[in-house]
């Protein structure tokens, strides 16, 4: 038995990729959800690096677009129908959804690393349909509950946010300690957020770009820094660039037992320094998406430890999905957001966040 809170229309509008790379918005079912599933009514989508690379090569490594794919994973929007086994108070809550489906019987579920389960479906990973649509159906305790005073924009930032607090978690530093971070694109910048907020005394941001440099002061970087400019011995390395010589660079800079941890998307190979790893026996790790995070994302918001809203920089209506998916390339931009209930939106001006009070 499906719980409704009204009559809800049996189509909706969705962004989506074909596999020769264009973009189109068609009308498509709106799903229901499955016993343990709810309904989501989706308000607005982050767009991501990921988003954008299937539109330009139409693949990530083996993930490859071979048949229409709804893109976007970074999402928040309102409980509007619930499936069996949820109890149907939910309808009605805002949420902010952590875009996974991982099998609950894998060994990796089941020891708490869900994110690696081999079975994950994951939003917009072909061939799983995202979240730049109407409507979409995701477990109950994947839709997690937001306060009123957290906007749409935000709570749909909890997915990168996400992998900022997975980064430092890996990176094993807290207060006192000083890390040093490769890349200030948005990734870059929420693990500069989450590391104050962690008390780190010292959050060196390296940036080629010199706008990109000083923008990073102001989301939580105590120094910025050009690629190659000698640095004091840090605690921590975290790279958001998925540049091989940043790498390089970045372990050269580890203080002796030091860490790494690599999130940025780069080269499926690259030359590492193993005799500087072996001899100074640095930790070098990987992050593979997160798990167990939208409480502390949620935390973190809540307090104003971490200022989302401050990240999006355009917003876009559903009709305006392919400038938003080449937004990246404007100067200045941070974050985009795609608002999937309107058609257009005004993207000269940065509205006022849009919060539950304000709908």
């Amino acid at each position: 038995m499906i719980e409704k809170r009204d009559a809800l229309s049996e189509t909706m509008r969705a962004g989506v990729l074909h596999p020769d790379l264009h973009l189109s918005v068609e009308e498509r079912p709106v799903p229901t959800p499955a016993v343990g599933d709810v309904l989501v009514q989706v308000s607005a989508v982050g767009i991501c690096g990921s988003d954008t690379h299937y539109v330009r090569h139409g693949r990530i490594g083996d993930f490859v677009v071979r048949e229409p794919l709804i893109l976007g994973h970074e999402a928040s929007g309102t409980i509007v129908a619930v499936g069996a086994d949820v109890d149907a108070a939910r309808i009605g809550e805002r949420v902010s959804i952590e875009p996974q489906r991982p099998d609950p019987a894998s060994a990796e579920s089941m020891r708490g690393a869900y994110n690696l389960c081999p079975h994950m479906r994951f939003f917009a990973t072909p061939p799983v349909d995202g979240a730049l649509a109407g409507f979409v159906t995701i477990g109950a305790a994947f839709a997690h509950p937001i306060p009123d005073e957290i906007s749409d924009e935000a709570a749909a930032l909890f997915e990168p946010l996400s992998v900022g607090i997975a980064s430092m978690r890996k990176a094993g530093v807290g207060p006192g300690d000083a890390v040093l971070i490769a890349g200030a694109g948005p990734i870059g910048l929420m693990c500069a957020q989450v590391a104050r907020a962690s008390g780190l005394t010292r959050i060196v941001l390296s940036e080629p770009d010199p706008e990109r440099r000083t923008r990073a002061l102001d989301f939580g970087a105590t120094e910025t820094t050009a690629p190659g400019t000698g640095l004091a011995p840090v605690d921590a390395f975290i790279d958001a660039s998925g540049v091989a010589a940043a790498v390089t660079a970045g372990l050269r800079a580890l203080r002796p037992g030091g860490r790494a941890v690599l999130v940025g998307m780069g080269s499926d190979t690259m030359d590492l320094p193993v005799s500087l790893i072996q001899n100074h026996e640095i930790v070098l790790t990987g992050v593979f998406r997160y798990a167990n995070t939208w409480p502390t994302a949620r935390a973190l918001v809540t307090s104003a430890a971490v200022d989302l809203d401050a990240m999006v920089t355009a917003h876009y209506g559903l009709d305006e999905i392919a400038e938003a998916l080449d937004s990246d390339r404007i100067p200045g931009m941070i974050k985009a957001v795609v608002h999937t209930q309107v058609s257009r939106y005004c993207t000269g001006t940065r509205p006022e966040p849009t919060r539950k009070d304000r709908s």
